[in-house]
Order: C-alpha cells, then sequence, then structure tokens
C-alpha cells in the first residue's frame, strides 16, 4: 500500500447494502475510553449515554439528541481515549468529518459507550463484568440491541462459568446480541469475552485494501474455543487499512494539519494518516465494530431477529477464505451486504434462498426486498432505458419483476424506489461506475 490517502470507505470495501444504517438500534460498545468526536455528535448527537464502570458506583450521564456530551475529563487527550473513540466510530460514524466518505457500518445508529479502564491504565475483569451488567439492567431504557467488545480480559484460573462470559449469556437470553474481539497476538490463546460461547467472536483479515477477494489472506488474529470447547472465532472480518479518526486536539492531529498543508509525504505515511483528520489503524478491535454495525444494519432491516438467527445469518453469508484453516477462519470473512439481504429474506422464507437477478431458460427475475418501499421500477440497457419495467409485491417487503431473457450480452439496470430514488439492485455483486459517478447492476447473460 503506498498511498494512504486512497484507503477504501468501510461500506464499500464491505459492499453494504446503503438503504440500512443502523437507524432506530442502539449500540453499547464497551472500550478503554472514549472521546464526543463530530462523527457521533453532529448535525445530531447520537451518543445516548457515557457510563464509568471503574467502580462499584456506576456512573452514567444520559445525553439528549440536541445535547452536546461531554463527561469528566473527556477532553484531556489522554491516549485511553482514542482506542474507544476509533471502536466507536468503525461502528456508527457518520464521516462528518469527512464529508460522509469515512462513515461507520451503521452511520445512523445510537449509541452507548462504557468506559472500562482505570485512570492508570489497564482493564480488570471486574470492570468488564460490571459494564456488562449495566447493559443487562438498562437495555430497554436505552434500546440495546448489540453490544460491542473491543476489550480483552485476564486468564480465569477456572474458565467455565467465569462470570464475564455468564454476564454475556444473560444478555444473549435477553435477545441482545453480543459480538467480542479475538486479540491481535496471531496464537491459540483466548480470554474472556472472546471465549464466550454465545458472544459472536471476530478474527480478522487482511484484504489488502481491495475488492479482490483472491486477494484476500487471514491477518494475525487469536483463535481457540468457547468455555464449552466449541471453535472460536466464528468468522473474521478486515482488521488493517481500517479508516478511523484521529483524538480531536491532540499533538498527532495538530501535526496532521501542517503536514497535508505542506505535502509532507514522509510523515503522512508513516503515521498512516489519509486526511487531516483520519488515519488507517489495524487490530480485531475493529473488525469487531464493523461487525456489530453490520449486525445493527440487520436488525433495522429485520427486527424480529434473535441472536441466534443474527448468527445463523452471519455464518451463512460469510465467504471462506482459501488456504486458511477451519480453526483461524471460522466460517469465513463477513459480508455485510448478504448478511442484509438474507435478513430481510429471513422472514419471506420463499424466496430466501433465490438471489436478484435470477435467469431461467426463457426469464430474468427481479428480486428487491425492503419493506418500506411503496414503488418499485426497473430499467435497463436492454431497451436503452426506455421502457420501465413495474415490480408486483408479492409478500410484504418482497418485490418482484419479471421480463423475457435478451440476447447474451451484459446489461446495465438500476431499481427507481418510490417515484426518487435510484438504486444499484443491492443482492447483485456486478457492479460498474456510470457517468453520473453511481453504480449502475450489471445482468449477465450467457
Amino acid at each position: 500500500m503506498s498511498d494512504n490517502t486512497q484507503i477504501l470507505p468501510t461500506p464499500e470495501r464491505l459492499n453494504a447494502d446503503p438503504r440500512f444504517t443502523g437507524k432506530g438500534i442502539t449500540i453499547a460498545l464497551v472500550d478503554s475510553g472514549f472521546y464526543p468526536i463530530d462523527d457521533l455528535t453532529k448535525p445530531t448527537n447520537r451518543i445516548r449515554a457515557w457510563v464509568d464502570a471503574n467502580d462499584n458506583q456506576v456512573r452514567a450521564l444520559p445525553f439528549k439528541r440536541d445535547e452536546t456530551p461531554t463527561w469528566p475529563g473527556f477532553d484531556d487527550n489522554a491516549s485511553r481515549k482514542w482506542h474507544g473513540l476509533m471502536t466507536s466510530a468503525v461502528a456508527a460514524g457518520n464521516g462528518f468529518l469527512s464529508d460522509g466518505k469515512y462513515r461507520g457500518m451503521a452511520s445512523d445508529a445510537e449509541i452507548v459507550l462504557l468506559r472500562v479502564s482505570r485512570a492508570k491504565g489497564g482493564i480488570p475483569n471486574e470492570n468488564i463484568e460490571r459494564a456488562l451488567k449495566w447493559i443487562l439492567a438498562s437495555a430497554e431504557d436505552y434500546n440495546i440491541r448489540v453490544v460491542s467488545l473491543s476489550v480483552s480480559g485476564d486468564p480465569y484460573k477456572k474458565l467455565l462459568g467465569n462470570p464475564i462470559d455468564e454476564a454475556v449469556h444473560a444478555l444473549v437470553k435477553k435477545n441482545i446480541v453480543v459480538v467480542a474481539a479475538a486479540g491481535n497476538d496471531g496464537v491459540r490463546r483466548l480470554t474472556p469475552p472472546a471465549t464466550a460461547p454465545d458472544a459472536l467472536t471476530i478474527g480478522g483479515i487482511d484484504d489488502h485494501n481491495n475488492f479482490d477477494s483472491a486477494d484476500t489472506e487471514l491477518w494475525h488474529s487469536n483463535y481457540g474455543e468457547s468455555n464449552r470447547k466449541l471453535p472460536k472465532p466464528e468468522l473474521v472480518a478486515p482488521s488493517i487499512w481500517v479508516a478511523a479518526p484521529i483524538l480531536p486536539n491532540s499533538e498527532l492531529a495538530a501535526q496532521a494539519q501542517v503536514w497535508f498543508a505542506e505535502n509532507d509525504r514522509a510523515n503522512i505515511d508513516a503515521q498512516k494518516l489519509i486526511t487531516p483528520h483520519y488515519q488507517h489503524v489495524e487490530g480485531t478491535s475493529f473488525a469487531t465494530p464493523m461487525v456489530a454495525g453490520t449486525v445493527a444494519c440487520m436488525l433495522q432491516a429485520n427486527p424480529a431477529l434473535t441472536p441466534f438467527d443474527v448468527r445463523s445469518i452471519l455464518v451463512a453469508t460469510a465467504q471462506r477464505l482459501a488456504n486458511a484453516s477451519d480453526e483461524k477462519q471460522g466460517a469465513g470473512a463477513l459480508q455485510a451486504g448478504e448478511a442484509v439481504r438474507a435478513a430481510l429474506a429471513f422472514t419471506a422464507q420463499k424466496f430466501a434462498q433465490t438471489k436478484s437477478p435470477h435467469l431461467t431458460a426463457t426469464d430474468v427475475h427481479f428480486l428487491y426486498r425492503d419493506p418500506r418501499a411503496q414503488r418499485v421500477e426497473v430499467r435497463g440497457e436492454w431497451d436503452n432505458w426506455q421502457a420501465s419495467l413495474i415490480a408486483q409485491r408479492i409478500e410484504d417487503g418482497v418485490w418482484h419483476a419479471q421480463m423475457p431473457k435478451p440476447a447474451n450480452g451484459f446489461y446495465a439496470y438500476r431499481f427507481f424506489i418510490d417515484d426518487k430514488t435510484w438504486l444499484d439492485d443491492p443482492e447483485n455483486p456486478q457492479r460498474r461506475t456510470n457517468p453520473y459517478g453511481e453504480y449502475d447492476s450489471v445482468l449477465v447473460v450467457s
């Protein structure tokens, strides 16, 4: 990678479905510390609460949507805030400091931030346990459906029945999806909460910052077993070349402004800077909020999903990596767009196994899944974009259009939704850019 400024935005590299951004879902993030970055607070504050789980008297500060959130010491520039700032932005940042380019997976989700590090550093097990128990007690107040854990506890002498994994179990029983980082040492060793059987444990991949799945390889993340001897991780996600904000008002933030003004490529590259406000980072700490953000989008698409439904969908849609062992990759690499599509189809079992476009010997079938749509049309190159192919609602949230199969060739097409929105086919990975700087889907007839 020779040009840091060409880092792919996370939703784009994961082929995320742009219709679903986690709206209406709250993600709780447990990390060392946080900062109220503009990507989370502007133009509307989406931080619902900041929680300090560092002593027995857990402090929780709730915030309103029109409020600028602050908490004790939020702006002291301590390095522990940098980690949580990045994980929260990877999960739910809206890319405000990049005009929306470097947004997270669930850019409309609301978040609750739980600090678990001591003032002098270190994250004891009891703080993680305390944070998880607070989430369990407060989930209904904040509509928490997803928990993202980019933290690692200390080993327990007796792993089975340890308090952290039991707290994860209680959350999943309450219909909350829990996602945990595997760790970054590349060894067969896991510690809670990555050992929790009910958590989705996330390992890492290196996709080399491109769209060619043939280039993807495992990153040096940990693997092993849960406390009930179940293999971990469940799946893997990008753990390098991940865009994340720089800690505001830090020394690096000040230097970045100067280096970009002077086009100082040596320092820009050395510090992995993308813009004066973003750099690229690495670790399963960032793969984990990618998955958590994807889960928020899945739950927006289908709020009825249980944690076990979510697990089944993510595992079924993951893409296996060649030349990688099962114990290190689990089911394979996260496919965010496919997972959301499968979430939409989950209640429409008749069409759950059919992807758009679907070709038969004589016809082409287009499927569009969105319970919010009121009218769906298909237009394409087969007739020079002239006629509208009107889709019919065949089930709640499922639209179907059919036409005779054209001659062999490649045909660009798009959906036109509710007489106002052009959209490429979310289920079709074949696409190309058009003269307007947007994507057209491509129908291949052969």
